[in-house]
């Protein structure tokens, strides 16, 4: 009988943490005639006028753009927009790799993603066949296939809970159950056998806690840029684990520390299974 799997779960930001900007500034805002700059810019002005976080505000302003300039945003519309991602180098070819190489150490990895963006785009993505779930921005779409109101919203704080999902094997809709106790032998994927990917101030969040409960955080940055510096500043500042190029091709360094932390949880699972059988010749005898 083939030995079970251990699961193990990478969480993802998306924007500037997979592609190397935002998912919406590719084809969706220049579609509406504006330059990305300009276009958040006003959306963020509108969500303080009006006292709105920023994620619902930018969302209803991404409707109010395209009423005005008579384009009908459509659950197709926002999956075309994700054929012009551009992805950092290696993102493509990752997971299969990184697949393979858990596997040869019985390690099941699943693949998430928590991020502000739109689930509507991402399900377009060419890289979103390799997740288990996406946990992202949604709309709720009426009988003329238009936006109708905002299904689901995801911004810094509300980013955890999906990491308690996770953590408890939930699926996106149990939100009573996110609250309800659960013993850790219990939990399908504990949370030191996570580990969360992300590059910025919305992710600092989830990065503690992921942290704190024994997981792995990593910020990553766009090689020779001004986020590097950010980068740093969360390694220092403890909100992370490490602060690594958002490189992912084979060999270089954020391959070779999450294959390092890999075979570091495979060789603590199989520690844990012989302090098992000890536990039970103590029982036996």
């Amino acid at each position: 009988m083939a030995k079970k799997l251990t699961k193990v779960a990478f969480i993802y930001d998306f924007d500037e943490t997979l592609s190397v900007t935002y998912m919406q500034d590719y084809i969706l805002i220049p579609s509406l005639g504006m330059k990305p700059k300009d276009f958040w810019k006003e959306a963020n002005q509108w969500s303080k006028d009006n006292c709105a976080d920023q994620i619902t505000g930018s969302m209803f302003y991404f409707t109010k753009m395209a009423k005005e300039k008579g384009i009908k945003l459509t659950r197709q519309y926002f999956c075309d927009a994700a054929k012009s991602i551009t992805y950092f180098d290696g993102v493509e070819e990752w997971f299969d790799r990184i697949n393979e190489y858990g596997k040869a150490l019985g390690l099941h990895i699943e693949h998430y993603i928590i991020s502000s963006g739109y689930e509507e785009i991402i399900a377009g993505s060419s890289i979103r066949k390799h997740f288990t779930d996406v946990f992202g921005c949604s709309y709720v779409f009426g009988e003329d296939e238009t936006p109708l109101w905002p299904a689901r919203i995801v911004n810094y704080s509300t980013k955890t809970q999906y990491l308690s999902k996770i953590n408890k094997g939930l699926g996106k809709l149990e939100d009573r159950a996110v609250n309800e106790f659960m013993p850790d032998e219990d939990r399908p994927i504990p949370y030191r056998r996570m580990i969360y990917f992300g590059d910025g101030m919305t992710d600092i969040p989830s990065m503690k806690i992921t942290k704190a409960k024994g997981g792995t955080a990593i910020a990553v940055y766009r090689p020779k840029s001004k986020h590097k510096k950010n980068a740093i500043k969360l390694l220092s500042d403890d909100r992370v684990n490490f602060a690594l190029p958002a490189d992912y091709k084979e060999g270089r360094q954020l391959d070779t520390v999450i294959k390092t932390i890999l075979d570091k949880l495979a060789k603590e699972r199989d520690l844990e299974e012989l302090q098992a059988k000890e536990e039970k010749k103590k029982i036996g005898h």
